[in-house]
């Protein structure tokens, strides 16, 4: 992994959130949690981010794009510089597919798996990528749903619940599709 060149706790309309950066681009990014210091608590939780650099031209970039989608705003990630060296090769292959996800669109496991040509155990292992995703939001695995539609994990605070706000942030309704019977009318 690269040593961190710096990181930077800020708000949003969502909460907290928190960035971490190499020369190279963005490590971590941390999903809004309950207050600033449970954000920077997570970001560092590995003793891999210890910088306090000045953030450069492509880091405040980033953080007002964050601010803006947490406002409601479409905003589209995939210019942002990212440093996944610590990650596997498989992985990357995974979080660049998934970088192709836009605003209001969604995916599933299986069908990402079958993208990138994952194999017979492709979905657990794109579940497992995004469970371990360093900057999630800037590689959407929020719009990664399980089969039929289903919320499925989320490994951010918050959970399954924090994945839901976002989606609706996004205009999309996840859940049970309604009943095509009529109610009894009593």
């Amino acid at each position: 992994m690269s040593k961190a060149a710096g990181h930077l706790v800020f708000e949003t309309a969502g909460g907290p959130c928190g960035v971490a950066w190499s020369g190279a681009g963005i490590l971590r990014f941390q999903l809004p949690a309950a207050d600033a210091a449970a954000v920077r608590r997570l970001l560092l939780r590995d003793g891999a981010v210890a910088g306090t650099g000045a953030p450069p031209d492509f880091v405040r970039a980033a953080v007002t794009a964050v601010q803006r989608y947490f406002s409601g705003e479409a905003v589209d990630f995939t210019d942002v510089p990212l440093d996944l060296s610590a990650e596997s090769g498989t992985f990357r292959t995974i979080y660049a597919e998934t970088r192709r996800l836009r605003w209001g669109e969604t995916t599933t496991y299986g069908a990402l798996a079958r993208a990138v040509d994952a194999g017979p155990e492709g979905a657990r292992l794109v579940g497992q990528a995004m469970a371990r995703n360093p900057v999630a939001l800037i590689i959407p695995c929020h719009r990664v749903l399980a089969a039929g539609g289903r919320v499925g994990g989320f490994s951010a605070p918050g959970g399954a619940q924090a994945k839901l706000k976002m989606l609706a942030l996004e205009g999309i309704g996840v859940g049970p599709p309604p009943s095509a019977q009529r109610a009894f009318g009593f």
